[in-house]
């Protein structure tokens, strides 16, 4: 029996079996990697230069483009990198790392979607409320707490990954370090343990899906009492594209951990964690810049310099 401590390296999935499959899979991904950068990197400069947009939405949005970002940095270059040169190794410290900043900015991006589900609530339901509840104070230690609670679930489940004894090999089903496939390896009773924090990170994650559930549930009855139109379509405009990319993230993601054994495959499992790692990162700018039109003003603005005209 040895511990993962003495394993140098790990075997991932390899995206296709021929070299051309493995150049279009580097293209294809080369393609959204560079989409996502672009994107949440304008959003980024967008709302640090545009002073107008120095309001809590705007704010969380940077938070939430910092970690599209990173997820998209943490798996993808990686994935490339093993296309283009035929390889299938990675280090065993390099595969720690992964495991770590992965969870590490999925756990603050959804803690973050959560934030930004509270702040269309409060904006929408509780207006007179909205500069007390949501000051720049209250702000900054809801982010902190996003990317704080992040780390501590990142570091808890990386410790503990990397603790187990592994004597299953080497190869992991899955084309980046991730949790569930490193634990396929244990040969321990102890990985009891990690499963106790999954189901702790489950619940916790549930408990934030059942909070933006009533949220919306409270923010569609008051949207429907707005008398004018233009309150109604202005209040969609905001809520609509954070409803998107909570639905992808979620759904995609409870999929990835929770589809039936039966219907598992290599090729499933592939498709299945590229729609839940790359795609969301990708999309989130998308789905926000197409129906905010002072975000795309602001964007405009940056990319040509001048000032555009409604």
């Amino acid at each position: 029996m040895s511990n993962s401590s003495s394993i140098s390296h790990f075997l991932l999935l390899p995206l296709a079996d021929t070299w051309q499959l493995q150049l279009l899979h580097f293209c294809l991904f080369l393609g959204i990697a560079l989409a996502a950068l672009l994107a949440n990197g304008l959003i980024i400069s967008a709302v640090a230069c545009g002073h107008h947009l120095h309001t809590p939405m705007f704010f969380f949005l940077l938070n939430l483009a910092l970690t599209d970002l990173g997820c998209i940095c943490t798996t993808v270059p990686k994935a490339m990198h093993n296309s283009l040169w035929d390889t299938r190794n990675i280090s065993s410290s390099g595969c720690a790392s992964q495991v770590f900043l992965f969870m590490f900015f999925m756990s603050a991006e959804f803690s973050l979607l959560t934030i930004m589900c509270y702040d269309r609530y409060v904006s929408i339901c509780k207006p007179l409320h909205y500069e007390t509840l949501l000051g720049s104070r209250a702000c900054a230690h809801m982010a902190a707490g996003a990317w704080a609670s992040g780390f501590l679930n990142a570091l808890m489940h990386t410790a503990n990954t990397f603790s187990l004894p592994l004597c299953h090999g080497n190869a992991l089903g899955q084309f980046f370090c991730e949790i569930p496939h490193i634990l396929k390896l244990s040969c321990s009773n102890s990985n009891l343990r990690e499963f106790g924090l999954l189901v702790i990170s489950i619940c916790l994650a549930l408990g934030c899906f059942v909070f933006i559930v009533f949220s919306y549930v409270q923010i569609f009855r008051a949207v429907l009492r707005i008398p004018s139109e233009q309150g109604r379509h202005k209040a969609f405009s905001t809520c609509l594209p954070h409803l998107a990319v909570v639905s992808l993230f979620i759904s995609t993601g409870t999929f990835a951990y929770l589809k039936p054994p039966s219907i598992s495959s290599p090729s499933l499992d592939l498709v299945v964690s590229v729609l839940y790692s790359v795609v969301p990162p990708a999309l989130n700018p998308l789905f926000y810049s197409l129906r905010n039109q002072e975000l795309k003003a602001a964007m405009w603005t940056l990319m040509t310099g001048r000032i555009k005209k409604h």
